[in-house]
């Protein structure tokens, strides 16, 4: 099972009114008064939040009144469109109506579920390192929740373990307090659709990176510390978009806006790839934040993906899902970026503390991921005060020789070269419009597995997507696909 689904992953990574007159030209043009709501639908868990926002066209006066439709069963709005669930399921609506006229409106949708749908995030809390309410991250047949407990072994697994160490033991790269004045692990922090987006400049890695801007915070928390000299990632997941924002090397600035040597957006209700050879914000072109190892999910008594790790010296290969490989070392010995280990099923865990015990048993389930160049046998994880760090210790416990190597499948060590993705089309609805009126762009493309459209609103699903733009706006369509990236415009001229 496992070998058919990573060979269909690369596999998937090949392919993605009428006229009249009347009036003299001398009447005045009536504007319509239109109130659109964003977003216009979403799912939330019971007593979750969501903050709605809405753009008044053709009032003179576009003072608005929230409202939750059919009372406070319904759930409850403030006055700034901040929305809270009820808690027993059901559908309602939320209306921004105008205060001066209130049969002149705009709605959207919640829907409130007990059990969140695949791909939805939006009930996790909002934050740095928040709890993500049981949320996993990625579609259920994702690779990093993939199942591995039964898959067949590599047949030289035994010499890569002793190239990476079968003597080290495991180490786990985060905890409770600090380390040399720094938290312990990689920090993320989780905001809602609303969150304004801002520049992100590449110093290093901008060919390989998605188009901005993202919806970074001035105060998002950086790995290491705002003083950290190391790999600084900055992780921000969009909750109500479902997006996951990653940056590499991130410095931010006083206006807002940031550099990162890299960036990547991942749509986490999808599992596109970027194009083969492509690096990210990890050095194996992988996501970090569905690696990591956080204490929500612990506290569960059970992690359900697999965990990101490290190791000194890695093989230039890669197998899927990774996309990069970072060293020049070509040794058939030397671990392969996206390699997956697990933990034996006959080594006995039952008598590790409770912290390390629910590691080790996602270990033998879900495995870990190589993903970057580091310490041997280092498991990625979010820093937390309630980590206690003699429990995650005694993951030392465990050797590189209690792991093995899970049959790698579709092993890269020459970059396969392809037909690039193709835009057959890329057209506005209409231009020009007035200002704040909706604007729909449309697109075909063959060959693409992800598309963004910038200046705004950045990665998009589907084939079109409608705007409002303020301003004259040369718009870009980006689209990628596995052997490379095509680019088109189209302008929208605003009166």
């Amino acid at each position: 099972m496992l070998d058919v689904l990573r060979k269909s992953l690369m596999v998937s990574l090949l392919l993605v009114a009428g006229c009249g007159g009347g009036k003299a030209v001398t009447d005045t043009p009536v504007v319509p008064i239109l109130i659109t709501v964003s977003p216009a639908s979403v799912v939330l868990a019971p007593g979750g939040t969501q903050s709605f926002t809405a753009m008044v066209n053709g009032a003179s006066n576009p003072a608005l009144t929230w409202n939750v439709i059919g009372g406070t069963a319904g759930g409850t709005i403030l006055a700034n469109g901040t929305y809270t669930a009820p808690l027993l399921p059901g559908v309602f609506a939320v209306r921004a109506a105008l205060s001066t006229d209130a049969n002149r409106y705009g709605e959207a949708t919640v829907t409130v579920s007990s059990t969140s749908p695949t791909g939805s995030c939006s009930g996790a809390d909002l934050g740095s390192n928040a709890d993500l309410k049981g949320y996993r991250p990625f579609p259920s047949d994702n690779p990093w929740n993939q199942v591995v407990s039964t898959a067949p072994v590599d047949p030289n697994s035994a010499a890569i373990l002793a190239f990476i160490g079968a003597g080290t033991g495991l180490k786990a790269d985060f905890g409770s307090g600090t380390w040399q004045g720094a938290p312990i692990g990689i920090s993320f922090v989780v905001v809602p659709g609303t969150q304004p987006k801002v520049r992100v400049a590449f110093t290093a890695y901008g060919d390989e990176s998605d188009p901005g801007p993202m919806p970074v915070p001035a105060s998002a928390p950086i790995e290491g510390s705002a003083a950290s000299t190391g790999d600084r990632h900055v992780l921000v997941l969009d909750r109500d978009a479902c997006l996951l924002y990653e940056l590499y090397r991130a410095f931010p600035h006083a206006d807002g806006s940031w550099d990162a040597d890299a960036a990547t957006i991942w749509d986490l209700q999808s599992n596109a790839l970027r194009p083969l050879g492509w690096t990210s914000a990890d050095a194996a072109g992988l996501p970090l934040f569905p690696g990591l190892a956080r204490y929500d999910d612990v506290a569960t008594g059970e992690i359900t993906h697999a965990l990101r790790f490290t190791v000194p010296t890695s093989r230039k290969a890669f197998v899927p899902p990774a996309t990069h490989w970072a060293s020049s070392n070509t040794s058939t010995s030397a671990p392969p970026m996206g390699m997956r280990v697990r933990l034996k099923a006959g080594v006995d865990i039952s008598g590790y503390p409770g912290q390390a015990r629910v590691v080790l048993a996602a270990l033998k389930k879900y495995g870990m991921i190589l993903a970057d160049n580091g310490s041997a046998w280092y498991i990625s994880g979010v820093p937390d005060s309630r980590w206690n760090n003699d429990q995650l210790q005694a993951l030392n416990g465990i050797k590189g020789s209690d792991l093995e190597v899970i049959q790698m499948d579709g092993l890269v060590t020459t970059i396969p070269s392809g037909s690039g993705p193709v835009i057959s089309s890329f057209s506005a609805s209409a231009s020009p419009v007035g200002i704040g009126q909706p604007v729909t762009l449309n697109w075909a493309t063959t060959g693409a597995t992800r598309c963004f459209v910038t200046p705004e609103p950045g990665l998009v699903r589907g084939s079109s997507v409608t705007l409002h733009p303020a301003a004259t706006t040369l718009y870009t369509l980006t689209a990628q696909g596995p052997f490379g990236v095509a680019t088109r415009q189209v302008t929208v001229v605003v009166n």
